[in-house]
């Protein structure tokens, strides 16, 4: 994932918006602007809450500087690196009235990133010892898929295709309103003049075969059973790469890893994601 500055400011300048009103609806924080002097200086503790991955630390370093340049702040770990519960991980400094408006934003990002990686974590823990790689998928928040994938990237997973135009993801639906899978790839290769890479999505394994002789670049089973898994490893016995998709859990995916695929994808890493608790104490 491209995770420059360029494509993170203005993702943290909306939020920002959004909280401040300054786009139009209102006209900043209205408390802070009322209670706190405009020379009041102050610091502040980044503590963890619970144990997990952290994510997030430079888009919540770029919050404050967005605020204000003045403001400090400076991390004891780097992004990927565990905690625990009670830790300290970084510390802020400057204008008081900076640090409260950007509170919240800040915490926003770093704890629902934190808690992607943190999940992710977990799966790519929970398949071994077997080979298989966790994908994330497009189930992001609207506006948010470059830091939720890029939190599972910093959880050890990796990431599937970045939207719709980077690579050709033939779905059933596309496949019943063309007529046949066969059909469906032979119009993407007359089309992209590209050449992307092309996965195809099969929920039988007389799909699968269709699939196999077209040689695509991936194949991706749908809600397939663990033994039509197994079947399917050894039919395509290794020429095109299989990812196995659908009701992944973290009770299940090592017995899926343990079928022989080659990538497993879980929409539950950024949909279902659950913040991991940091406090930032004042």
């Amino acid at each position: 994932m491209d995770t420059s500055l360029d494509q993170l400011t203005p993702i943290v300048q909306r939020a920002l918006d959004e909280d401040l009103g300054t786009s139009g609806r209102g006209d900043g924080d209205v408390t802070t602007l009322c209670t706190i002097p405009a020379d009041a200086t102050l610091a502040g503790r980044f503590i963890a809450k619970a144990d997990g991955v952290i994510a997030g630390l430079e888009v919540a370093r770029l919050t404050f500087a967005l605020i204000d340049e003045r403001v400090q702040v400076e991390f004891t770990i780097h992004d990927g690196d565990r905690v625990t519960t009670g830790q300290t991980f970084g510390t802020v400094n400057g204008p008081t009235r900076a640090l409260l408006i950007g509170e919240r934003t800040a915490l926003n990002f770093l704890q629902r990133m934190s808690g992607i990686a943190t999940l992710t974590n977990q799966f790519v823990k929970a398949v071994r010892p077997h080979p298989a790689i966790i994908l994330d998928t497009r189930k992001t928040a609207p506006g948010l898929r470059l830091l939720d994938k890029w939190a599972v990237k910093l959880g050890g997973g990796q990431n599937h295709r970045s939207g719709l135009f980077d690579m050709v993801l033939i779905k059933n639906n596309h496949i019943t309103a063309i007529g046949s899978i066969t059909a469906a790839i032979s119009r993407v290769r007359e089309c992209d003049d590209r050449h992307r890479p092309i996965e195809v999505e099969v929920r039988t394994l007389d799909e699968l075969r269709e699939a196999l002789a077209l040689q695509p670049d991936r194949i991706l089973l749908d809600n397939m059973s663990l033994d039509q898994m197994r079947e399917a490893v050894q039919i395509t016995n290794r020429r095109v790469p299989l990812e196995a998709s659908g009701n992944v859990t973290l009770e299940t995916v090592n017995a899926i890893a343990a079928t022989g695929v080659d990538f497993i994808s879980s929409g539950a890493l950024t949909h279902s994601v659950k913040a991991l608790d940091i406090s930032l104490t004042l």
